[in-house]
């Protein structure tokens, strides 16, 4: 450590301080903190290690600043954001470029000087009589080639709590790596607070990412998705380092599928919101690694998955306990740890959110004040008791479902990848790819999520999403789709790719999936996966056949799955693929001059299957009109 900079850390840190930091041997660490302790200028800096007394101190100091505060049930808070805080400020986010770097229209820029400059004045002194926060985390299992340090300085408790429950614990790691560290840096201040200890300046509230240097800048805000820089900040970092290094970090879940004779096959799967990530990370019966995002790499030419998170950020609305009794169980469970937010605390000290089980309250405390069951908005509009973005945090070890390997540090065998959308009339239920490319092409990069009246306003819109990663890109979109699809280069094994859709309707607008069906889909996948059944290969990809799907819906859901649901499933609809392929190609035409031609190449080719079928077999082809079984 430079002597100038040893002498300004410790005497703005003071000795106890002062040497819990100083046991990580790494400079460039240091000249961060310091650099920031001179912007910022805290009245008072708490390095934080990995002790419990640590923690507690951390989430003490949340409920004594009023960021949180306690529920009846032991080791349970509520939060409470800005009612203009309430979401991630897509508008504000801008990735810091440099002059003629393009990332295309899909990903928000600032020039990068400009934006320093702006984020240096708008952070100038604003920690003064506040405390800073140094929290260290690891993304991935610590001890492993996945793992990645992160430091976050933050004045916010809350943000400081969220994280401790959501990630690894990093300051031991940071010791182990010593001047190897390659660390992701966060700075955040949550700004002056009101009276409800919630942000105020909003007006001034700032996302920069700065890739050049790894740091992730976020001022006056509290709401997590904007704050807690590990989460979907670091995500953008990690994608573009990814991208120079060789691996991916996607925005996928990683589960476990449980198969015969005791057999895990472990896959991954993208979805947009609302298109059933959740509840499929979430599936009786199967174990979860997690339910955000993965890192993948290629280790001895085995693709490799690790959950980069140890916690959960869930939407609550609409748990149950009939639909989801692993999370309703741990949002029950005393003496852990949980932070609940922007939903209804109720005056018996309990929490209630909208779609829960349970009679709704005549009176409680929710992020725009005291509510009642009658209050209504300024537009004459009533209030919900808990906000539609309202969250619950929580460390995944409290969930029964928690796979064995959650921290295995080389991974798991990733033996599939799954892309599903919201889809009334084009996917059928579940196919496989052709293979990788196609798979990436045709499944991935061709996502598609409609709307719904109920969480939009206006049902029915296409909404292209590709790998469900378009919100998060920090590289150009042509790139990152090159970069999937390259990413079979000296592999030995590959996954599977799957394509899957519960939401598929019949010609007059019914669900022709049932809820519980995607348990189905996936023990079929498993099966495939291991080699233990045939498929039947159609014009976009392998479809299963009847009788291997008729015994599973009778074992795993106990009901009969007729023929006639059969066809009318599997049937595939040609001209709906047709105008799909058109949707899809126009999409990447208006959001990149940098399409690889893999992409044309794959749909053109895709087209030309489907126009023979139509020529030969019609407009709409049952299972039974393939010839091709394998």
């Amino acid at each position: 450590m430079d002597d100038n900079v040893a002498k300004f850390l410790k005497e703005r840190l003071g000795g106890e301080q002062y040497a819990k930091l100083s046991r990580i041997s790494n400079g460039k660490l240091y000249d961060f903190i310091a650099l920031f302790i001179k912007l910022l200028d805290p009245a008072s800096v708490f390095v934080c290690d990995d002790s419990t007394q640590d923690l507690s101190y951390i989430s003490e100091k949340a409920i004594h600043d009023g960021e949180e505060q306690r529920l009846a049930m032991n080791g349970h808070t509520i939060h409470f954001d800005s009612p203009l805080d309430q979401g991630r400020d897509k508008e504000h986010t801008n990735i810091l470029v440099d002059p003629g770097e393009e990332m295309g229209p899909d990903i928000s820029t600032r020039d990068r000087t400009e934006g320093l400059k702006d984020i240096g004045e708008v952070m100038d002194g604003i920690m003064r009589g506040r405390q800073m926060l140094v929290v260290f985390a690891t993304l991935g299992p610590n001890g492993s080639t996945f793992a990645i340090p992160a430091v976050q300085l933050t004045d916010s408790p809350y943000v400081a709590h969220s994280e401790k429950l959501l990630y690894r614990p990093g300051y031991e790691e940071f010791i182990r790596q010593g001047q190897q560290a390659h660390f992701f840096k966060f700075v955040h201040s949550e700004g002056e607070l009101t009276e409800s200890k919630t942000t105020k300046n909003i007006d001034k509230r700032r996302i920069y990412i700065d890739l050049k240097d790894d740091t992730v800048y976020s001022a006056n805000t509290q709401y997590a998705g904007n704050t807690l820089g590990m989460k979907k900040m670091a995500m953008r970092l990690a994608i573009h380092r990814g991208s120079q290094e060789g691996w991916l970090c996607e925005h996928m879940l990683v589960m476990g599928i449980h198969g015969p004779h005791d057999r895990v096959t472990y896959f991954t799967g993208a979805f947009p919101s609302m298109c059933g990530k959740t509840s499929t990370a979430m599936l009786d019966g199967e174990s979860i690694i997690g339910d955000d995002i993965a890192y993948l790499r290629k280790i001895d030419g085995v693709v490799r998955a690790v959950n980069c998170e140890h916690g959960m950020f869930g939407i609550i609305l609409g748990i149950n306990s009939k639909d989801d009794p692993i999370q309703w169980k741990a949002l029950h469970a005393p003496g852990h740890q949980v932070i609940f937010s922007n939903a209804l605390k109720t005056d018996d000290g309990g929490v209630y959110w909208d779609g829960k089980n349970a009679a709704v309250p005549d009176h409680g405390v929710n992020f725009k004040g005291e509510w009642t069951p009658d209050k209504l908005d300024k537009d004459g509009k009533p209030v919900p008791a808990s906000h539609a973005n309202a969250r619950f945090t929580l460390s995944l070890s409290m969930l029964e479902n928690l796979d064995k390997n959650v921290d295995n540090p080389d991974g798991v065998e990733v033996s599939a990848y799954v892309y599903g959308g919201r889809d009334s009339d084009t996917w059928v239920p579940v196919q496989e790819s052709i293979d990788w490319a196609h798979g990436i092409v045709a499944f991935g990069a061709s996502i598609e999520s409609e709307t719904t009246a109920a969480t939009i306003g206006k049902a029915g819109v296409r909404q292209h999403n590709p790998m469900s990663n378009l919100d998060f890109l920090s590289i150009p979109l042509g790139k990152y789709l090159q970069v999937n699809v390259d990413f079979a280069k000296g592999a030995k094994r590959l996954p599977k790719i799957f394509g899957v859709n519960y939401f598929l309707e019949s010609r007059d607008g019914k669900f022709l999936n049932g809820k519980n069906d995607k348990k189905v889909w996936y023990k079929w996948m498993e099966l495939r996966c291991n080699g233990d059944v045939k498929a039947i290969k159609t014009a976009t990809g392998w479809i299963p056949e009847y009788k291997d799907l008729a015994p599973l819906f009778k074992d795993i859901i106990g009901r009969e799955y007729t023929h006639e649901e059969y066809e009318a499933e599997f049937s595939l609809r040609i001209s709906e693929n047709l105008s799909k392929i058109d949707r899809v190609i126009a999409s990447w035409k208006n959001s990149t001059h940098d399409t690889p031609e893999v992409l044309f190449t794959e749909l053109e080719a895709q087209r030309a299957r489907l126009l023979e079928a139509q020529k030969t077999l019609g407009d709409e082809v049952k299972p039974s009109q393939w010839s091709v079984i394998a």
